[in-house]
């Protein structure tokens, strides 16, 4: 079942040329939603982490220097960074596979925006350099779902006045968000 009115008035509201909607969907807020909601929120309210941390900085350096002559980056506004390869494919470079499903969450937010609002269909590559893997990756009816109750439930999120309750997860101890999330 598609969830319409909200992703319908985000989609309405992403087309408008002369104005910006209300709630920039990015693709760090589809991967977030996916690994902790409570992240989501702080994030949403101008929260943020370090950039500075190793593990930022290693991701960072993963994310720059895999594929360099095989692929091109694009700006969309100043919130979607698409990396696309010489072949036409959208791809999303991680340093690991730990959190998969976040990951092809935040490329397939990444196809639906450009077919909702750019009538542009594309396929996704999902790369791990570091292990050496390479996943492709469609959007078709059911993975469009997906993405459409994401993005009502990240427009969700966002518009609460508190953050969602402590949801304790195995990668929590690794947060950088664990000093504000456990006080």
């Amino acid at each position: 079942m598609r969830t319409v009115r909200p992703v319908a008035e985000y989609v309405r509201n992403e087309r408008r040329p002369e104005g910006e909607p209300e709630i920039r969907i990015t693709g760090l807020m589809v991967q977030y939603y996916h690994v902790c909601k409570r992240e989501l929120w702080f994030m949403s309210r101008g929260i943020d982490i370090d950039r500075e941390t190793t593990n930022i900085q290693r991701g960072t350096h993963v994310d720059e220097t895999s594929y360099q002559n095989a692929r091109s980056s694009f700006m969309i506004g100043n919130r979607i960074q698409l990396d696309v390869l010489d072949s036409g494919d959208v791809m999303e470079v991680k340093v690991s596979s730990a959190l998969e499903k976040p990951a092809k969450m935040q490329l397939l937010f990444y196809l639906w925006f450009l077919r909702e609002i750019y009538d542009v269909d594309k396929d996704g590559v999902l790369a791990y350099p570091k292990e050496r893997k390479r996943k492709s990756v469609t959007l078709d009816e059911s993975t469009t779902e997906k993405v459409e109750s994401t993005v009502a439930g990240i427009l969700d999120v966002v518009s609460k006045s508190q953050p969602p309750e402590l949801d304790k997860k195995p990668y929590c101890d690794s947060c950088l968000y664990q000093d504000i999330c456990w006080m």
